[in-house]
């Protein structure tokens, strides 16, 4: 095993997180009472703290005990198996994913990861040569930005242009394509966490990001931007450090999850909770109809039937489920979707006011992105982000992706995404 190196720490000196009841209680939870909605705070969420972390007070220092956090038994692995594949050389490998050792980790709960490892790839301008972005992936996505989902956005000339911005995309924390997540590896029981890994939340996943940003030595963002999962977490990277990131584009993403949203996520986590694979299956059928919107699938498969009978929608909608099973399993799904149920950003802050006033104190711009026929995270919602920071004193502003697509437009509609993103840039 490589030895490990020298972490700046800033994260941690900034201060660890204070410990949240609501999220304490959530993460003391045990995880067989299966009743685990959320309705308006964190008080129902369950996740059970494991056997390899161990719940703290602010301020406690448990041994620190080294893991292997990469070993999956779901089908399709994307991670890495041992800390032996962790690269913690000082300066980052461009256009490649890596991983890097970030060790000890306090989660919201006071649980604690012994371990903490981050996959991330970045591109273009050096660290320290020039002004860096901050890209964020959504739900099921990767580090793999630059050669992947937003990859007709990211390189030379491109709007997001690496010849003239550094572009940093790290694998969210609970995920599963190298970052520590439920397939990680369980330093007490040698074992993957699988089901056991604690509850994470989006406040946690914000942090993580600059426990990462810290060790690559990025002080300052001059963006950051995501959408959906993508862009609660972009909004909590600002919240975190306002001081330090200039402006943050949050698309399709509220200010605190909508009910509706909680209402079909508390649906998909009982179908898996109940079914397992199969339930994971069917869990992202039923998502992918909320990705999508109803002029889409009426253009796309109204009338159209395939040789067999089956509509085609049931068809599409099926091609998608075994698809997700290729490349997913069902633990990371369970832990990605009730962190995504955790979002709140006025939470223990006073209010969502309060919260938007100490981006306005550094000066930091928002762009809140809405979409046309987004059932997820309805343009409504965004509107609301966007006024209440005006409100609040900062530099914000709507602006609206025009599309048939849906929520999922955010991945698919490249020329009104490189309008927006270069208005934000200026």
């Amino acid at each position: 095993m490589k030895s490990a190196p020298a972490i700046r720490w800033t994260s941690e000196v900034r201060g660890e997180p204070a410990r949240s009841e609501a999220v304490a209680a959530a993460a003391a939870a045990t995880e067989s009472t299966a009743e685990t909605t959320r309705a308006g705070s964190l008080a129902g969420l369950g996740a059970s703290a494991s056997p390899g972390s161990a719940t703290v007070g602010r301020g406690a220092k448990p041994a620190f005990v080294p893991a292997d956090p990469g070993v999956s038994t779901a089908r399709g692995d994307f991670g890495f198996r041992s800390l032996n594949d962790v690269d913690n050389s000082s300066d980052p490998q461009t256009g490649k994913i890596v991983s890097r050792w970030l060790g000890r980790f306090v989660l919201e709960s006071g649980v604690v990861l012994p371990d903490l490892v981050a996959a991330y790839r970045h591109d273009g301008v050096p660290i320290g040569d020039g002004r860096q972005i901050l890209v964020v992936h959504a739900l099921t996505g990767s580090a793999d930005a630059a050669g992947d989902w937003w990859a007709p956005l990211i390189g030379p000339g491109q709007v997001l242009d690496t010849d003239k911005y550094g572009i940093i995309c790290m694998n969210l924390l609970g995920s599963r394509y190298g970052t520590s997540g439920p397939i990680s590896r369980n330093a007490v029981t040698g074992k993957p966490y699988g089901r056991a890994f604690p509850l994470v939340t989006v406040r946690d996943q914000a942090r993580a990001h600059w426990r990462l940003l810290d060790a690559l030595g990025i002080g300052k963002l001059a963006l950051a931007v995501g959408g959906s999962l993508g862009g609660m977490v972009a909004l909590e990277v600002a919240l975190e450090r306002p001081g330090e990131i200039s402006r943050v584009v949050p698309m399709a993403a509220p200010a605190r999850i909508g009910q509706l949203a909680v209402g079909w996520d508390r649906i998909q986590l009982d179908i898996v909770d109940k079914l397992g694979m199969e339930g994971l299956d069917l869990a992202r059928q039923l998502a992918i109809t909320t990705y999508r919107s109803e002029i889409d699938f009426e253009q796309r498969f109204a009338g159209r039937v395939e040789a067999d009978g089956t509509p085609s929608i049931v068809s599409y909608l099926r091609y998608q489920g075994r698809k997700l099973l290729e490349r997913f399993d069902e633990d990371t799904y369970r832990t990605l979707v009730r962190a995504m149920d955790t979002h709140d950003i006025g939470r223990d802050r006073g209010g969502a006011s309060a919260a938007l006033q100490r981006l306005a104190a550094y000066g930091t711009r928002l762009t809140g992105v809405g979409i046309e026929g987004d059932i997820l995270y309805g343009t409504n919602q965004v509107q609301d982000l966007v006024e209440a920071a005006n409100s609040a004193g900062m530099d914000a502003a709507y602006r609206e992706i025009h599309s048939t697509k849906g929520h999922d437009a955010f991945l698919v509609e490249w020329g009104q995404l490189s309008t927006l993103l270069a208005e934000a840039l200026k």
